[in-house]
């Protein structure tokens, strides 16, 4: 969308509506300019709002440039709004990509380049976990740091550039393979087939598997570094993030701008296992951080939103009560894989899909490989389904290694394509 202010879409509701963060975090992850009008009173929800109160079941409200008023909208009828979500336009794709992160932005920006007709089938918005990132900082070209977000919508536009099709809000639930053609079957009952097929769907949050905690997601406790939340917190608030990796310690840092205090829940010991040196010496110089390691989040309180956490010392077993509305838990994640099964893809022990070299036991090719050859580098047991990124055995949890994944794995895909 154009920058001037004409084109900023107002989005007016209350703190703690699950729906009005998930509209958030999708338009802030596309790099869609929209205007947060928080409502706090029922005079002011009856102003601004046109509804009868902070509770009329009519918010949030949506108001787009051109006037059109969306009440209580999906996401789906946001992007549909905005033109995004489309159907297939082929009945048939040369490559096809589940997961518009890093790797399937980048397996889209190669593929089509190099004329192979591709389409991206995505479950929410362009970025994944990497689109949630306020700022990435070490990430070639970029020396003075990158939002996620941004890269996101930048790799977006170029695949677009080149012909690929983006499905938004679209989730493969199956798949049928057979040489040289693959089905896509999709929750709404879309079918999309493709020459080879790419799987970058990296992986699910991982959650804290506490009472309440589904009730408060988006009301209190995020999945994620949160990058559209931070400029909604008050100066006097204070945050936890919960996390000891690279997303964790960006999260704090950028929290840090906007909040008195943010602390920092880690389970281990110190952050060197996991944290890059030049976040590790920001957080622990920051007076706004505080670092809580050998800690946990053990229980969750509330009402309608998040109200309160639950912590305790792994090592003295001391456990205390912080308030709070503001949790982002930035925990890794697992795998999604869980479809692979049923079509026989192998994976280890973790649910990663294994590829390529790591197939071969002894030397010998899996079982079930028919073809007169070793599977390609990022290739499956099933010839013409490679992974990349996040999801695969093996793989480097790092936004740049993902992106070359994704521009490798075409190269192989292209070969696959062309000889089989």
């Amino acid at each position: 969308m154009d920058n001037n202010e004409n084109s900023v879409i107002k989005l007016l509701g209350k703190h703690g509506s699950a729906e009005a963060y998930a509209i958030r975090d999708f338009l802030n992850r596309c790099g869609v300019n929209f205007e947060w009008v928080e409502l706090d009173r029922d005079e002011q929800a009856r102003d601004q709002a046109q509804v009868t109160g902070l509770d009329d079941s009519r918010l949030p409200v949506c108001v787009f440039p051109d006037g059109t008023r969306l009440e209580h909208p999906t996401v789906r009828q946001v992007i549909e709004k905005l033109g995004w979500f489309q159907n297939p336009s082929r009945s048939e794709y040369d490559l096809s990509i589940y997961g518009a992160g890093p790797a399937g932005l980048s397996a889209a920006v190669y593929g089509a380049s190099e004329g192979l007709r591709t389409v991206v089938v995505e479950r929410f918005a362009v970025g994944g976990q990497a689109g949630s990132s306020p700022k990435i900082e070490n990430y070639l070209g970029f020396p003075q740091g990158v939002s996620g977000a941004e890269l996101a919508e930048r790799a977006r536009e170029q695949a677009c550039r080149f012909g690929a099709e983006i499905l938004f809000l679209r989730e493969a639930v199956r798949g049928e393979f057979e040489p040289g053609r693959g089905t896509g079957y999709l929750a709404d009952g879309t079918k999309i087939v493709a020459r080879a097929s790419l799987c970058a769907t990296g992986v699910d949050y991982r959650r804290l598997n506490l009472p309440n905690e589904e009730r408060f997601h988006g009301a209190g406790i995020y999945y994620g570094a949160g990058a559209s939340e931070a400029s909604l917190c008050g100066p006097d608030e204070h945050v936890f993030v919960v996390g000891g990796g690279n997303s964790g310690a960006q999260a704090a840092l950028h929290f840090s701008r906007y909040v008195s205090k943010v602390t920092m829940v880690v389970r281990d010991e110190s952050l060197k296992k996991s944290v890059s040196q030049y976040l590790i010496d920001r957080v622990l110089s920051s007076p706004r951080i505080e670092l809580l390691t050998l800690t946990g989040v053990t229980a969750l309180h509330g009402d309608n939103v998040l109200r309160a956490i639950t912590l305790r010392n792994k090592r003295t077993g001391k456990e205390w009560m912080e308030e709070t509305s503001w949790l982002f838990l930035c925990l890794g994640g697992d795998p999604q894989t869980r479809w692979a099964v049923e079509v026989g893809i192998m994976r280890d022990e973790a649910g990663y899909l294994v590829t390529g070299p790591d197939l071969l036991k002894n030397g010998q090719r899996p079982d079930n490989w028919k073809l007169d050859r070793d599977p390609y580098y990022l290739e499956t047991n099933i010839p013409g389904v490679f992974a990349a990124g996040d999801v695969r055995h093996g793989s480097v949890k790092r936004c740049a290694s993902a992106v070359g994944e994704g521009a490798m794995a075409v190269t192989f895909i292209h070969r696959y394509v062309m000889n089989g």
